[in-house]
């Protein structure tokens, strides 16, 4: 017996108090509207967002845990403030996990040819990410670039892996956001072109390094800014 046609479209998703307090402040902390560095404090959150100080608490809480704000002992929440030593960490961290990925994937295309669905999925990402170079709006570039890494995260197919780079995620989408502010948006689309043209060949080793180098050249500069900065 037939029970009606099938849609394709996706579930209204019923989300708590908590999870919508996490993402509005995850937002503004993302987007630069809470700057590096603002005191957080309970009270003047739950006011400002007509939420309960349990809620703030509990969406402060998870924050921590994906590493943007941190808990200072007697003085409240503050802010995460990306240091010459967080990037090293990020950067060192990332071309680890990212080169990885990029050997798993590269893997596979050269198992299953250049007309895989993967290339397609790199492909798709890197045109909007040349797309948001072209119109030039930072967090366009930000998050099509923050989007491409994470698209090869996820073609990697390793579960493990994927819940590694999760729990760094939102401190990398800031690092990113810092290190292509540095940067000409043109220079952007040239960096991430070995990656994109070694893995789409399914060139394990070119992919690897790809990885690693562009870790690791965009990394130190980021250190090297922020210790100029520091030192100021």
């Amino acid at each position: 017996m037939s029970t009606g046609p099938e849609f394709n479209i996706p579930k209204v998703q019923k989300l708590s108090a908590e999870v919508q307090t996490a993402a509005a402040l995850r937002q503004g902390i993302l987007e630069g509207e809470i700057p590096p560095g603002t005191r957080l404090t309970e009270i003047r959150m739950a006011e400002h967002l007509g939420v309960s100080r349990a809620t703030i608490r509990t969406a402060f809480h998870q924050l921590a845990q994906e590493g943007l704000i941190d808990q200072i002992p007697y003085t409240g929440w503050m802010v995460m403030s990306l240091s010459a030593h967080d990037a090293w960490e990020l950067y060192t961290l990332r071309s680890s996990l990212e080169a990885l990925a990029s050997r798993l994937v590269a893997t596979e295309i050269r198992n299953s040819g250049p007309s895989s669905a993967m290339v397609a999925s790199i492909d798709n990402a890197f045109g909007r990410l040349k797309v948001a170079c072209e119109n030039g709006c930072r967090k366009q570039i930000a998050d099509a670039d923050f989007a491409l890494h994470r698209t090869i995260i996820d073609l990697a197919r390793h579960r493990r892996l994927a819940e590694q780079y999760a729990q760094v995620e939102q401190q990398v989408r800031i690092y990113i956001a810092s290190s292509d502010a540095l940067l000409d948006p043109n220079s952007i689309v040239g960096q991430h072109h070995p990656i994109v043209e070694s893995l789409s060949a399914g060139d394990v080793d070119s992919a690897v390094r790809a990885a690693v180098e562009h870790n690791e050249q965009e990394g130190e500069k980021l250190v090297a800014y922020l210790s100029a900065v520091g030192e100021n």
